[in-house]
């Protein structure tokens, strides 16, 4: 299940920024990590199976002041709908058909130099 993380976090610079964006899309299960908001100090961060509140604490640790805002399913079934194209302007994929050969196994065959002479010492 899809959910969207909207966090407040203070950024001041780009490089701000860019720790923020970095340390959200490093957790486990993040689709998505965008700016938004007045000054863009609102990280919306979209995905599945994130836990909120480890997300929370890493970016406190990394970035100081942090306010979880809001949490949210994604509803997936009204996105399908509106972006789902008619079967009149629908696009067919393209396949393109390789031959791969499979790589035949060398074989060696050992000779013994010493195999018709036998010295005994």
């Amino acid at each position: 299940m899809k959910q969207k993380i909207v966090m407040k976090v203070p950024m001041n610079d780009p490089k701000s920024r860019s720790k923020a964006m970095k340390t959200a899309v490093g957790i486990h299960g993040v689709i998505s990590a965008t700016l938004e908001g007045g000054n863009k100090e609102e990280l919306v961060v979209v995905g599945e199976g994130v836990d909120s509140v480890v997300l929370t604490t890493l970016l406190r640790k990394k970035m100081g002041f942090t306010e979880l805002v809001s949490v949210a399913v994604v509803d997936e079934k009204k996105k399908e709908e509106e972006t789902k194209p008619s079967s009149e302007t629908a696009v067919l994929p393209t396949y393109w058909a390789y031959q791969y050969s499979m790589p035949q196994p060398l074989h060696y065959v050992y000779q013994d130099p010493y195999q018709d002479n036998c010295c005994i010492m």
